[in-house]
């Protein structure tokens, strides 16, 4: 064994940054266990590093990421993770009827609209960064998280949720009025 002791930094980015990696490997389509093993590889291959990168959130991500799809090339991976796509969270007893839809309106999405949405809002990543870890422009970035999330709405409706945001002062509904009947 290697008794070289691991750098502060590498500690500090896997107490905030491993629970986030392995969510982003199930929405990059790895099992739960798999998303495990490529975390740990991750942060075994920084550990490994003399230094620290200068931007080690990003690195991590990007380095996680690009493991992520070189494991996922495997052919009796794929098979697995097929029989297991019915199981994209970890249910737990608590989970109510709405948490179960949101989970499968998320897992339906197309990977390219579900990776940005869990990049946004798990990793609160902005476009532009998302857009350097993808190799795409921040605007397409947005499109595609715009779209998911129209496509997210459109799943969960009449599931009860409070469909509003807070523009200014007022209220605005996100959905749009009926049309006013010509007579």
């Amino acid at each position: 064994m290697n008794a070289k002791p691991t750098p502060a930094w590498c500690e500090r980015l896997y107490a905030t940054k491993a629970t986030e990696l392995i969510l982003y490997g199930r929405a990059l389509g790895l099992s739960h266990a798999e998303a495990e093993d490529v975390a740990q590889e991750t942060f075994l291959a920084l550990w490994q590093l003399p230094t620290a990168p200068l931007n080690p959130t990003h690195y991590v991500v990007r380095s996680f990421r690009n493991r992520a799809l070189n494991y996922r090339r495997g052919f009796w991976r794929r098979l697995t993770r097929e029989l297991e796509s019915q199981r994209w969270f970890e249910r737990t007893r608590e989970e109510s009827p709405a948490e179960h839809a949101a989970m499968r309106c998320l897992a339906a999405l197309p990977g390219p609209q579900r990776e940005v949405i869990v990049l946004k809002l798990w990793h609160g990543h902005t476009f532009e960064e998302i857009g350097e870890l993808l190799d795409l422009s921040p605007n397409t970035a947005a499109g595609r998280y715009r779209y998911g999330l129209e496509k997210l709405r459109v799943c969960l409706e009449g599931n009860d949720y409070e469909q509003a945001e807070r523009v200014g002062g007022a209220v605005a509904f996100l959905d749009s009025a009926p049309p006013i009947p010509k007579t």
